[in-house]
């Protein structure tokens, strides 16, 4: 099962990958303007939160394979809408229905349902560093096979078709799930971890809200600004910083065994902010380059942690809704803080989003760990740990 789990999120990272890049191109090709594509690249960003708050709400009333079952499809029916449509009314509304995702990571439908899946693992950070080092990487080869209509000569509209491929081949792939069922499906979809998981999806706010004072766009146009770096030095620089941020996180699952999960969000999560913090203080380019490399090996040893972490501090039954609305919130929050960034830059404060990026970051990891510290051996003991 975990297997065909970790191959769809490999097939839908690279699916993920490819469009980021091309759905821009693809809608300006239309004859769509900018704020058009904007309004439908927003679309698909709200669309995915609803689409995921919905499953946190509603999804405990169904089977887990068959909400992945119509997932699949659903990436399937959006991939054809938009190579079939040309005009904006019906893209936009493709985009808000369906799975498109312009960003980085998971934040799709699927995310919720395939955390509740994994949770049926016994080693839950390991296998949590294993879907995220997986879907990273086939999102970096995703973001390479943009390039073939230009290799190729196919057309842009091509590529959603074979977007709607891949969310047919992720569909034959869950066919073969198992359904995890518990003994009794709950009134309400969070019951008593409710407090629990409100709290975490408060704090995981706060630290989307930091990082997305930093989004690499960001910190790009900070090292051409401060430092005068090259478009290619920069392209290399963040492959690098992509890799080593991918391969850390297969760290996460041994670390967390040793040390426990709560520890390994936080321990590796402050060295990597005062390297943050550091590089915005530092006057010399190479000191700099280090310091935020350093920072790539360390900043995303937190992701499967977290996502583990949410797993084991509820009941099964609550998975699937513990997920969702601690994804959620931090999707939204990421998204307030890019403005403040660029206000920030046009005043000529360039080192003060990547201070307070670090320094909000720290908070957080000082409160989650005050607060949850003794929680996960808590649970443990209570037997909510469980598969």
């Amino acid at each position: 099962m975990i297997r065909r789990i970790l191959i769809g999120r490999a097939l839908r990272g690279f699916a993920d990958g490819f469009i980021a890049v091309v759905l821009p191109a693809y809608l300006l090709a239309l004859g769509l303007g900018i704020l058009e594509v904007g309004i439908i690249s927003t679309a698909t960003l709200l669309g995915s939160a609803l689409t995921t708050l919905a499953v946190g709400r509603w999804g405990h009333r169904f089977h887990i394979r068959r909400l992945m079952l119509a997932a699949a499809l659903l990436m399937a029916a959006t991939g054809l809408g938009f190579a079939g449509f040309s005009s904006f009314w019906p893209l936009l509304v493709v985009a808000a229905v369906g799975t498109l995702n312009p960003s980085s990571g998971d934040a799709s439908v699927f995310m919720p349902l395939d955390h509740t899946m994994l949770a049926t693992a016994s080693d839950r950070t390991a296998v949590f560093s294993r879907y995220t080092f997986v879907g990273s990487m086939a999102g970096a080869l995703g973001a390479l096979g943009s390039g073939l209509p230009e290799w190729t000569g196919i057309s842009l509209r091509a590529m959603f078709v074979l977007y709607a491929l891949v969310g047919l081949a992720v569909w034959l792939l869950y066919l073969g799930l198992p359904d995890p069922r518990v003994e009794e499906k709950p009134a309400a979809p969070l019951g008593p971890s409710r407090g629990i998981v409100w709290r975490l999806a408060a704090l995981f706010s706060i630290d989307s809200f930091a990082g997305g004072l930093v989004l690499n766009s960001l910190l790009a146009l900070w090292l051409f600004q401060r430092f005068g770096m090259s478009l290619a030095g920069a392209g290399t620089f963040f492959f690098w910083t992509g890799l080593l941020s991918a391969c850390s996180q297969l760290a996460a699952g041994p670390l967390a065994r040793r040390i426990g999960m709560v520890n390994t969000m936080v321990f590796t999560h402050i060295p990597s902010s005062l390297c943050l913090i550091g590089a915005a203080l530092a006057n010399s380019f190479e000191l700099v380059l280090a310091l935020l490399l350093l920072r790539s090996l360390l900043s995303q040893m937190d992701v499967p942690a977290r996502g583990a972490f949410v797993m084991t501090v509820v009941t099964p039954a609550e998975r699937p809704a513990a997920a969702s609305f601690t994804a959620v919130p931090r999707s939204l929050a990421a998204a307030l803080s890019p403005t403040l960034t660029g206000a920030m830059f046009a005043a000529g404060a360039m080192a003060a989003p990547l201070i307070a990026c670090g320094v909000l970051k720290i908070a957080y990891d000082i409160a989650l760990f005050a607060a949850f510290r003794r929680v996960e051996a808590r649970r443990a003991d209570e037997g909510l740990t469980t598969n």
